[in-house]
């Protein structure tokens, strides 16, 4: 994380699907410090009350998470939620529900996680036309393809293997912030 933040990201989403709630917490906690300290948006992924807990930025939901009212409801109107969205109808349904943001896609294959259908760039364009919320894209995003997912709606863009997997994370974060930067849309 310290690599990122150098970097210039200032966005982070923690996601961990199979430890156990103690050590989510105790690791949320510690990022949740760490991205405060340095001015950075923390979001835990799952668990609106976990959020609450460690004073996070905000939740990030699943489909098949706690309805975003109820999510509203633990985290209060200071907290961003946001949720992953596959297809046009759940974009439009989460603003209409009162989500701050939405992570779309997968727009490109991807091997981190099972996220569903491919939907690629021209359905971010017309996700971007439909909703008026921030667009987080996701899935099989990578340093040849941030351009162009940023160029086509995206306020921004969720990396995991395109930084993790490079030699230099730092440099690798770097010239992704570049490119968003560049592209005449803001990081976050």
């Amino acid at each position: 994380m310290q690599q990122a933040l150098e970097a210039g990201v200032r966005f982070f989403q923690y996601r961990d699907k199979t430890g156990t709630r103690k050590s989510i917490y105790e690791t949320s906690l510690l990022l949740s410090r760490i991205s405060r300290d340095a001015r950075a948006c923390f979001i835990v992924n799952d668990y609106a009350d976990m959020a609450v807990a460690v004073d996070a930025d905000g939740v990030h939901l699943g489909q098949d998470d706690l309805p975003i009212e109820y999510a509203r409801k633990l985290v209060g109107k200071d907290r961003l939620i946001g949720i992953s969205t596959h297809n046009l109808e759940q974009a439009r349904t989460a603003e209409q529900q009162g989500a701050d943001y939405i992570g779309f896609g997968p727009l490109f294959p991807t091997s981190t996680k099972d996220a569903g259908q491919v939907q690629g760039i021209h359905n971010l364009s017309v996700v971007r036309r439909e909703v008026s919320i921030p667009i987080i894209a996701i899935g099989g995003i990578t340093r040849d393809t941030v351009r162009e997912v940023m160029v086509n709606g995206a306020d921004g863009v969720a990396l995991i293997s395109a930084v993790l997997g490079s030699p230099d994370i730092r440099e690798a974060a770097e010239q992704i912030v570049r490119i968003i930067t560049g592209s005449g849309r803001e990081l976050s």
